[in-house]
């Protein structure tokens, strides 16, 4: 009789930032970390997941079925999970020496998406919590009126002799200064960057986020948000503690012709504007490749790089917007605004060229999903079936919070 297979828990080394949440919130020391990699004892590890909530990027939440449970010394050497084990598969130090070939397991069972075949290749994870990048502010602009209740920050981080190379679709970590309520360090916050790959200025060592001043939570509660307070008060001159650059997967195609179908709310925006300036900037190129994009906001007021979107000009992008309470307007939401352009949605969903991207919140997420779903439906698709082809492809690309 073969022997039984294992449920082992495992943090996932491509998404992790090292903010170190999970080892504060395991109660049974079950976690431990080196410069390299956090990791799990596999004999300490009771998977009562308290772990999980704090986890700022999922990357505690992972699993692998084993026959041996891989030891702390090899997980502390990986760059990437393996894949599942099953009988007659490697044990536990059989993990091939070749990254290539561990990544395109790890991918093939983990439910990661791939980035476009087309894109460039990310750098990852070159900065950490315990040894940041350092940036200056050079710019912070408000984005949003002022007498709006939403303060959107458009801010310029310039990296001077710094290498800080980002891609369009990565995010960066944010350590504010000082210490928490338990006298401990600041978790690091994540934020998608706002510009494309040669700089908010082109061909300077800089980039720019997209940030909220977060003054209540989702029920409307007073809440202060530590980082993005922090972010929305820098004046030009501050200096920022900066990690990363982090993601491999929610990245921009490359290759002539390729058509973007993007949706987003708020400051999901910023990964779709270093997108769309990337695109703007090759227009002389004549490269092809049409963008849809479906952007929703409260207002007009409350809707980042509003003025600036308007003047692209259509040869680029086609852009619907959705106002949710917008003064003498009917509410809608994005999900809306794609159902009235059923036969455009569809039309980009069912080319094999086209690369969907999805940021915002999460509870846009579901409508989004449903309104592909219903669309597809009435024309005889399944919406499901296709949606997974695109994740093989690295065609469907979704980061709500």
């Amino acid at each position: 009789m073969a022997p039984p297979l294992a449920r082992q828990h495992l943090i996932d080394p491509e998404v992790c930032i090292r903010c170190n949440t999970c080892e504060a919130a395991c109660p049974r020391g079950a976690i431990t970390h080196d410069r390299n990699n956090y990791v799990v004892r596999y004999e300490d590890c009771t998977g009562s997941g308290d772990c999980l909530p704090p986890c700022p990027t999922g990357a505690i939440d992972s699993w692998r079925q084993v026959l041996k449970p891989w030891t702390v010394e090899e997980q502390l050497g990986w760059s990437a999970l393996p894949a599942d084990q099953s009988h007659g598969e490697p044990l536990a130090g059989d993990v091939p020496a070749d990254v290539e070939a561990l990544t395109a397991r790890a991918t093939a069972t983990s439910g990661h998406v791939p980035p476009p075949w087309s894109a460039a290749h990310p750098y990852v994870g070159l900065y950490s919590p315990e040894g940041p990048a350092e940036a200056t502010v050079v710019g912070n602009l408000r984005l949003t009126s002022d007498d709006s209740d939403s303060d959107i920050r458009h801010l310029v981080l310039d990296f001077g002799r710094v290498a800080f190379p980002v891609l369009e679709g990565q995010t960066v970590g944010i350590i504010p200064p000082g210490l928490d309520a338990h006298g401990r360090p600041h978790n690091v916050r994540l934020y998608s960057v706002a510009s494309p790959r040669d700089g908010e200025r082109p061909r300077h060592n800089n980039l720019a986020l997209t940030v909220k001043r977060v003054v209540s939570d989702r029920d409307g509660k007073p809440a202060h948000g530590v980082a993005s307070n922090y972010l929305c008060d820098l004046t030009r001159g501050a200096r920022v503690q900066v990690t990363g650059p982090y993601g491999s997967s929610f990245l921009m195609p490359n290759h002539p012709g390729a058509r973007l179908l993007m949706i987003c709310t708020g400051t999901g925006a910023a990964p779709m504007r270093a997108m769309t300036e990337r695109r703007r900037r090759r227009l002389p190129l004549n490269e092809g490749g049409d963008i849809l994009l479906f952007f929703g906001a409260r207002s007009p007021h409350e809707l980042p790089y509003h003025g600036p979107l308007m003047k692209l000009p259509g040869a680029l992008i086609d852009v619907d917007l959705a106002y949710s309470r917008a003064p003498g307007r009917p509410k809608e939401y994005v999900q809306d605004r794609m159902r009235a352009r059923g036969d455009d949605v569809l039309r980009h969903v069912l080319d094999d060229d086209c690369f969907v991207y999805v940021c915002g919140h999460k509870r846009m997420e579901e409508g989004v999903t449903e309104a592909l779903r219903d669309l597809c439906r009435a024309r005889g698709v399944d919406w499901d079936a296709r949606r997974d082809v695109m994740k093989r492809e690295g065609r469907f690309h979704i980061e709500t919070y």
